[in-house]
């Protein structure tokens, strides 16, 4: 009886467990808007948006060549691998809060990240206080 007991016990813990996960918000299951493979403005490089432990990062994936030879002038010797976004959180207003790299100039620098439509991600970074910023809309591919 003793066996037939514990066995009983343990599918009330597993059905329990399983009915709690299937009541986990859908939010906490499904991927952030900005993850996803997007392209710059020019077409130049493409970088892969993914959780970088509890935050969101952009790896570059893809680039062309002058790309590629203007980032090794500015001192990023392999653009391919490189980090260009960091450290991205939710702020709950539909934005991302974190820091963009340019390889061109080798700054880092405070950035924002907010979706427009599906498909245009708009990147914003900032020096100086905010006085000297630059915007670029990223577009959605694959």
């Amino acid at each position: 009886m003793a066996a037939k007991s514990i066995n009983m016990k343990t599918n009330i813990f597993f059905g329990a467990l399983m009915a709690g996960l299937l009541a986990l918000p859908s939010a906490a299951l499904a991927k952030a808007p900005i993850e996803g493979r997007w392209v710059n403005p020019k077409g130049s490089v493409t970088v892969q948006v993914a959780p970088c432990g509890p935050a969101y990062c952009a790896t570059v994936i893809d680039a062309s060549a002058k790309a590629k030879a203007t980032a090794r002038k500015g001192g990023t010797p392999n653009l391919i691998g490189t980090q260009v976004m960091s450290d991205f959180r939710a702020r709950g207003d539909g934005t991302y809060r974190g820091r963009a790299f340019d390889p061109k100039r080798n700054l880092r620098a405070p950035a924002t990240i907010r979706m427009v439509g599906d498909s245009t991600l708009v990147v914003k970074g900032c020096l100086i206080s905010g006085i000297i910023c630059k915007e670029q809309r990223w577009k959605k591919v694959g």
